[in-house]
């Protein structure tokens, strides 16, 4: 039965149908998946999603499915699975798989543009990286795209195992190694070993790396055959350097051996939008892989220079009254030393950081905090304002710093002490939400 119903809904895929796992945004002809989650149950939801346009309902709630267009299965998110492992059989085109501590959204919208500038690109929306958004990006794919980006998220080990068996990538990208998710990975060596089930499986399925020689853990790939390189180190297949970090990213970047389409010489200036030297290796990552598939250095830096970073990761904002640089999507030790680093180099204006808590790291939640606090005090910076019960444990109001629990609170002391003529850097984990303060700068 569970195989029969693989086949259909793999046909309705194949003849082009798109999936859905939310009634209100559901389009004519989606087909519906009742998901379960901790505090919505999709099965209630389903008639409503048939009344919007979908073509079917998957669920499984036996009490639900009475009609002709629900599908009743054992377990909507396991047929969900077993749907797009089987869809994604079905194509041929290159699959690109990226994972990361840090920058890998970033890296996928870089990769993006550079790609679509040659050929018809799919990528990952927003960060659906997970077991149901790694399905749900299979599933969008259409027949006439002719590359896929698929980004891959974890916070417990075997999870980028499982994502990659069902996404099957062709070529694999870690972008780096750090500090997040310590609560669910244990130990930093142990975040390693989970990012490199990635290339471990294309490894096994005899595929392509795409190597960041300047993380040293990654690096230890690099002897592997099927092997691309990039990196600040003049040993990489494709070399770039910093020519300024701030206010915007200038990079220079140069190959140095044939591979891929790409061939020694190319090489090109490219004067991003992005803010922060830890970007190089964003930049350079989207450049090699182009490079790789025949992008030419023209159109990558066409590309890049266009893309205007979004959702809060890497942006320089002007307000009426302050230049903020807002890289509040997430936070984990190694990106919050790397902003700070970043921001202590900006010139020609006094200094303010709003800084939340950094989530899910587990028993080292309190160290790491105090070495932001460490961190603080050996910047030039005038004020200091932090947010969240981990800042809270760990730190105390002073003249030039205060400490909230959250950010409404945050946003009264900003509302009655505003600033005027700062450059602000504005970073926390997501749950924070630390963009909500950007109404008061």
């Amino acid at each position: 039965m569970g195989n029969e119903i693989v086949k259909k809904l793999l046909r309705k895929f194949s003849d082009g149908h798109k999936p859905c796992i939310d009634s209100r945004e559901a389009q004519n002809g989606d087909i519906f998946f009742a998901l379960q989650g901790e505090n919505v149950n999709g099965n209630r939801f389903a008639a409503k999603a048939l009344e919007n346009g979908c073509h079917l309902a998957v669920v499984d709630d036996q009490n639900v499915a009475t009609g002709k267009n629900f599908l009743l299965v054992d377990d909507v998110l396991d047929t969900l699975q077993q749907v797009s492992m089987a869809y994604r059989q079905t194509l041929t085109i290159p699959f690109i798989g990226i994972t990361g501590s840090n920058g890998k959204t970033t890296t996928k919208e870089l990769m993006h543009a550079v790609f679509a500038s040659k050929y018809r690109t799919f990528a990952t929306s927003g960060n659906l990286n997970n077991h149901i958004g790694v399905p749900i990006s299979l599933l969008s794919i259409d027949k006439s795209h002719e590359i896929a980006i698929i980004e891959m998220g974890a916070n417990h080990k075997q999870e980028i195992a499982a994502l990659s068996k069902l996404a099957d990538p062709t070529h694999g990208l870690i972008t780096n190694i750090g500090k997040a998710h310590l609560e669910g990975f244990g130990t930093l060596e142990d975040v390693a070993k989970a990012k490199f089930e990635l290339f471990d499986h294309v490894i096994q399925t005899r595929g392509q790396l795409f190597i960041n020689l300047d993380d040293p853990r990654i690096s230890q790939y690099a002897d592997q055959p099927a092997m691309v390189s990039y990196g600040s180190n003049d040993t990489a297949h494709c070399q770039g350097e910093i020519i300024q970090a701030s206010p915007r990213l200038q990079v220079r970047f140069r190959v140095n051996q044939d591979f891929g389409q790409a061939t020694a010489g190319m090489e090109a200036i490219i004067r991003t939008r992005l803010t922060g030297g830890y970007n190089l290796e964003n930049v350079l990552a989207a450049v090699t892989t182009g490079l790789f598939f025949g992008i030419t250095p023209q159109q990558a830096k066409t590309a890049i220079e266009a893309y205007h970073p979004q959702n809060h990761r890497s942006q320089l904002l002007q307000t009426a009254n302050n230049l903020v640089v807002m890289d509040a999507y997430n936070a984990n030790p190694s990106s919050m030393a790397a902003a700070l680093d970043n921001f202590s180099n900006l010139k020609d204006r006094p200094k303010a950081v709003m800084l939340g808590d950094m989530l899910e790291l587990g028993q080292d939640a309190r160290y790491e905090h105090q070495e932001v606090l460490k961190k603080l005090q050996s910047l030039p910076i005038e004020h200091i304002i932090l947010v969240g019960d981990h800042f809270m444990e760990v730190a105390e109001n002073s003249p030039n710093t205060k400490v909230f629990p959250d950010v409404r609170k945050a946003g009264e002391h900003l509302a009655a002490n505003p600033l005027t003529g700062y450059q602000i850097l504005v970073k926390g984990s997501r749950g924070i939400e630390m963009e909500k303060l950007l109404r008061w700068l």
